[in-house]
């Protein structure tokens, strides 16, 4: 791969990941410039409202008050998912883990920012219907990709495709996929 598409690579995923990390916090910052202390806003009656929440844990609120868990737990996802973006070969390939992982990377940004920055996460959507626990955008960018990671793994990649992660071993790209 030439060192020019590299660059642009890693140029256009900082980019993507500043907007997604953007689009979540200026939602929480209107969420509580304009829901904090007000009746709910129903979008969809009896089946979408915004319900500001202050979570101070998890969904279903596991862990409350457990922030600094949380806090080293995406410290770490961070370390690996940067390990996994210098080693992934820049091939097409590659481009739908790429992406998941900017959009899963962006989540836990997203809310570890606010954990940091409130010992809370702002959450305002509440889907009424299953009464499903009040979540955010950066919420919605973790679950939609990491199920979309699951159906990568189970049926696009094979275990040869992550010989990139042995760094014991020379990896040789065997998907005899063209460079992006």
């Amino acid at each position: 791969m030439s060192k020019k598409r590299g660059i642009v690579s890693g140029v256009l995923s900082v980019v993507g990941l500043a907007l997604l990390i953007g689009l979540d916090q200026w939602t929480k910052y209107l969420a509580v410039q304009h829901l904090v202390g007000q009746p709910d806003i129903p979008l969809i009656e009896n089946i979408l409202v915004l319900h500001y929440l202050e979570n101070v844990g998890a969904a279903f609120g596991l862990l409350k008050n457990q922030g600094w868990l949380f806090i080293v737990i995406t410290m770490m996802f961070l370390a690996f998912s940067s390990y996994l973006f210098v080693k992934m070969p820049k091939t097409k390939r590659y481009v739908p883990l790429h992406v998941v992982l900017v959009f899963l990377l962006a989540g836990a940004i997203g809310n570890l920012i606010d954990r940091v920055m409130n010992a809370y996460v702002v959450d305002f959507i509440y889907f009424v219907p299953i009464n499903f626990p009040v979540f955010n955008i950066a919420d919605i960018y973790v679950t939609v990709s990491a199920i979309i990671l699951i159906l990568l793994i189970a049926f696009h990649y094979k275990d040869a495709d992550f010989a990139f992660l042995n760094a014991n071993k020379e990896t040789k790209d065997t998907t005899k996929d063209k460079e992006i």
